[in-house]
């Protein structure tokens, strides 16, 4: 069951992905462009070269989990303006990118932050 938790991170891989790679292409991909660590429980977030397919990969504790999702009609939105391979989003932000927003072009208000 995916479940988008505030606890968790969610890292938005900036480049296009081959949709055809799986659980071990998808963590070899952390591994090695983004130097992350799949088994972290954190959420990494892919894209294809058109964005109209996206693939959340996470690891739920026993096992890979993957969320795959094709568009009929439209895209998402890819970051952009990232200094390296990936970026950290917000839940909230990938829930905007699944429901076909662009947080790019959004503003955020300021929030107390407990740190």
């Amino acid at each position: 069951m995916l479940g988008l938790s505030a606890n968790l991170r969610y890292f938005q891989c900036c480049q296009p992905t081959d949709m055809r790679n799986g659980f071990d292409g998808l963590a070899g991909i952390v591994r090695n462009n983004l130097s992350k660590d799949p088994v972290s429980g954190d959420i990494f977030i892919f894209l294809n070269k058109p964005c109209t397919h996206i693939k959340l990969l996470f690891w739920d504790g026993d096992g890979f989990a993957l969320f795959y999702k094709r568009l009929e009609k439209g895209r998402y939105d890819r970051c952009t303006a990232v200094n390296g391979p990936s970026t950290e989003i917000k839940r909230e932000e990938l829930l905007m990118l699944l429901e076909g927003f662009s947080f790019d072009k959004m503003k955020r208000k300021k929030r107390f932050k407990f740190v």
